[in-house]
């Protein structure tokens, strides 16, 4: 039995197979859609602020 996943883009049902070439996408379109996102910096990831070389200076 193969496992069945949601399309990150749509949310369809889609079989994770070999045969599905745009998995986990449900189609070449919902792939287009999720590199665009991408490439329009839409996703992030935080980041932790970190203190800077200054801060260090103040805390001794």
């Amino acid at each position: 039995m193969a496992t069945i996943v949601d399309c990150p883009t749509c949310g369809a049902k889609v079989e994770w197979t070999e045969k599905n070439k745009y998995r986990p996408f449900c189609s070449e379109r919902c792939k287009q859609i999720d590199l665009g996102a991408w490439a329009e910096e839409k996703y992030a990831i935080p980041a932790v602020n970190l203190p800077q070389e200054n801060d260090q200076d103040t805390l001794q």
